[in-house]
């Protein structure tokens, strides 16, 4: 579980429409129900993307998922990069960031062939937006939207500026880039650490910039 727990956003009245259910849980799905028939129903879901913890909870509410560019009063915006369908959805200056943009630490970004390329490109694409207010998928609400996308953006360069430092220095065991990169994780969270280095090693190499000398 990420944080608390996936937010699950019911958004307008009579009816609304429900942005990520979250899992099949019994009590959480009463929540939604309940919430959802005092404001006059669901018109329809919409899904930040297919990971279980957003999307599990679809079949029980008994909706469509809505999809396309325009997904009910929701523009769909294509922010690949933690999942290769992952959409933010845009109403007004309201982001629903899904898990582009968490309230509380990084996002994770696995390692699947320029996963980490096509995230950055994400983060600056909602970055030209004028935002007044991101609800994430876990966490807090953002009230500072600009600040938090470019906290991000630094975080992710900061992370490849120690790693290619490492390499430069003549660095080639994984383990030891893991620590010159992420010397700040704690022991249990180094294999989580460790997919993300490799999408980090995956962009540099599809940039031309990783030797191949690497070792385990």
């Amino acid at each position: 579980m990420t944080l608390e727990g996936t937010n699950t956003f019911v958004v307008g009245e009579r009816p609304v429409y429900v942005i990520d259910p979250g899992p099949a849980d019994d009590g959480h799905i009463a929540a939604i129900h309940a919430e959802a028939d005092r404001r006059g129903g669901i018109k329809g879901v919409v899904l930040t993307h297919s990971h279980l913890d957003h999307s599990e909870g679809v079949d029980a509410l008994g909706a469509p998922v809505l999809a396309g560019e325009r997904a009910g009063p929701f523009e769909t915006i294509p922010t690949p990069g933690h999942a290769p369908d992952h959409v933010c959805l845009l109403l007004g200056d309201v982001l629903f960031s899904g898990d582009l943009i968490l309230g509380e630490g990084s996002s994770y970004v696995p390692p699947d062939g320029g996963s980490l390329v096509a995230y950055l490109e994400s983060l600056r694409r909602v970055a030209e937006l004028d935002l007044e207010l991101i609800c994430p998928g876990h966490g807090p609400w953002i009230t500072d939207p600009a600040a938090k996308v470019a906290e991000y953006i630094e975080h992710k360069l900061d992370r490849e500026r120690k790693l290619v430092a490492a390499l430069e220095s003549g660095e080639r065991s994984r383990a030891a880039l893991l620590d010159a990169a992420w010397d700040d994780v704690p022991q249990e969270l180094r294999p989580a650490a460790a997919q993300v280095m490799q999408a980090h090693l995956e962009k540099l190499e599809g940039e031309g910039r990783l030797p191949g000398d690497l070792v385990d």
